[in-house]
Formats: structure tokens, C-alpha cells, sequence
């Protein structure tokens, strides 16, 4: 894999509109699941580091990508601290995604001039984010908000960029409203990548899922 300027990260957030995402503490999974994902078009994918020793998954998924996925941009979300986001950027995480909004996670990341997205719940919490560099903030958890409240902050922060995670799903009727509303992608995961899916390693299915889902999109972002 390439290293990717946050300015990339970002043109290709806004330009496939899709960041699907997984965790798994099975290697050969994760891989599997990241290879249909980029088969299918995808050419972002955020692990959701939630498990012990996840950063050893991490390692072996960015040395498969390094010679399976070759323009995957491979980022690292679930982070909750400073010393994490670090960690991950030194084995390669090509952006950073966190669950809330902290100051000393935007400085390690500034300092690298690496994509992170805060989760933020506030238009307060939005600005602040943005006066430290934040280029695209994380609505979470995208249910408990909904599209109506993307549509209300693009009203006085048209400059605002928003990736909803969390109450996102791969329907037409889902993913219109969204978009209407203004984001700038959306982040999917257990929509996207299902227990049954997995339970069946059905991975054609997946990277059909995804290709099917990166076109209705293309259709219908402005």
C-alpha cells in the first residue's frame, strides 16, 4: 500500500461515499472480508480495533493489503486515546476514526498529518473539532440522530462534512435519505458485513453487496 496524504483520504471518502467496516480476531477472516470489500470496489476500509491484541490482526491485514489490496486505504477506527492512534499510525493505519470526540488524539494525529474523524454529537462539539483540523466528523451513533440532523447542521456549517456510522444500512431508501441530506459518505458495518455472511464466509455475496451499494451511490450523490 501506498501512504495516502489526509487530502487523499478525504477526496476518496467524498468520491466512493462508502467506508465499510469490521473487526474480527481471526486473521484469515479479516483478510478475507477486506479482499471482497476491495474486490467490490471499495478502496476504503476503517478496523474497528475492539479486541486484545488487535493491533497483531492490524499488522498481518496491512502487510496482506500491502500485496492484495494495493490502493485500499486502510484506517483504524475504535480508537479512544492518544497512545492508540499512535500506535496504529506507526503499523500503518492510513487514517483515524474515534467512537468520541479528544483533544490529545486530533494532536497526535495533526502532528502526523493523518485524517481523523471524531465521533461528535453537537454542533458545539462539530466546531471544536474543525478549529483543531478535523477535515470530516463521525455522526454517532447515526441512529440516535438521524438524516434530519445532518440537514440542520449543513444549514448554518454548509463547510461541514459529516460520515454517519451507526444506523446506516444498504438500503436504497436508507442511503438516499442520507445523502439528500447532505453527508459525505457513510460508514458501514454490520449492515454491510452480516453475521450471517460471516457465519457462511460468503464473501462473493459480500463483494457483490458492496459493488451493488458503491454504484447506487455514485447515483445519487450531487
Amino acid at each position: 500500500m501506498k501512504t495516502y496524504t489526509r487530502i487523499e483520504v478525504l477526496n476518496a471518502m467524498e468520491t466512493t461515499g462508502l467506508v465499510p467496516l469490521y473487526y474480527n480476531p481471526d486473521v484469515e477472516l479479516m483478510c478475507q472480508v477486506v479482499d471482497a470489500c476491495y474486490q467490490g470496489g471499495a478502496r476504503l476500509f476503517e478496523f474497528t480495533a475492539r479486541g486484545a491484541l488487535a493491533h497483531e490482526v492490524f499488522t498481518t491485514l496491512v502487510k496482506y493489503c500491502q500485496k492484495n489490496c494495493p490502493n485500499l486505504i486502510l484506517g483504524v477506527g475504535s480508537v479512544t486515546d492518544a497512545g492508540a492512534a499512535s500506535l496504529y499510525m506507526q503499523l500503518g493505519a492510513q487514517f483515524i476514526v474515534t467512537p468520541v470526540f479528544r483533544e490529545d488524539i486530533a494532536r497526535v494525529c495533526n502532528r502526523r498529518k493523518v485524517l481523523w474523524s471524531p465521533g461528535c454529537g453537537s454542533l458545539s462539539e462539530i466546531a471544536t473539532a474543525e478549529e483543531l483540523g478535523c477535515d470530516i466528523v463521525k455522526l454517532f451513533p447515526g441512529a440516535v440522530y438521524g438524516a434530519e440532523f445532518v440537514k440542520a447542521i449543513k444549514g448554518p456549517c454548509p463547510w461541514t462534512r459529516i460520515m454517519p456510522t451507526g444506523g446506516v444500512d444498504t438500503s436504497q431508501e436508507n442511503l438516499k435519505s442520507w445523502f439528500d441530506a447532505g453527508v459525505s459518505c457513510v460508514g458501514l458495518g454490520s449492515q454491510l458485513i452480516t453475521k450471517e455472511l460471516i457465519k457462511n464466509k460468503d464473501f462473493e455475496s459480500l463483494k457483490k453487496t458492496v459493488d451493488k451499494t458503491l454504484k447506487f451511490i455514485a447515483s445519487i450523490k450531487p
